[in-house]
């Protein structure tokens, strides 16, 4: 007889949430889209890494935040690396053509950017699939900012934009009701 058997099957679940991911829908069908699955080292060193982000810029959320990635029985990120703009110049992105939006000076901070607001959407969506597909797999799941900003800032990850979402199978939702931290 196993003893919580559940454990055993995060990984492979958390790689079919990255499948919905990949497959959701693109803005002119281009994927700009990377996917990351940590191993229990690699959320260690995510954990850390937003706490000296926490030091660095002064957000105490992102200690809260830590300790969830830390409990966490696994985590995906969701980013975006782009390659251009849609060609819409629709102004989204704050400047009047792609043009002008592709030879601006891209800051660095958390993210990079600016980029083509179609490019941004499909961010969206594909972590809005993400965290679908683990509700309806019943693998309590919450989006964060704070864990993609970390992975960005400290190059952990090849990404402009990204959003973490820490995966857990418990018997309580550990993402629910933590405690907040201002």
């Amino acid at each position: 007889m196993k003893v919580n058997p559940e454990l055993e099957i995060i990984e492979s679940l958390a790689k079919t949430i990255l499948v919905a991911a990949r497959t959701a829908p693109k803005g002119k069908g281009i994927d700009d889209i990377v996917t990351f699955l940590l191993d229990n080292k690699d959320r260690e060193e995510l954990a850390n890494k937003m706490e000296e982000l926490s030091d660095i810029k002064c957000i105490k959320f992102l200690l809260r935040d830590a300790k969830n990635i830390r409990d966490a029985d696994a985590v995906v990120l969701i980013g975006l690396k782009s390659s251009g703009a849609a060609g819409l110049d629709c102004g989204a992105c704050g400047f009047e053509t792609c043009k002008g939006m592709l030879e601006a000076k891209k800051v660095k901070k958390e993210f990079t950017g600016p980029h083509c607001m179609i490019k941004y959407l499909d961010l969206g969506v594909a972590v809005g699939c993400a965290a679908s597909k683990a509700k309806d797999l019943c693998i309590d799941n919450r989006i964060m900012y704070s864990a993609g900003a970390a992975a960005c800032y400290f190059d952990m990850m090849d990404a402009d934009v990204a959003m973490a979402i820490p995966l857990s199978v418990k018997g309580k939702n550990i993402f629910f009701d933590r405690l907040s931290t201002k």
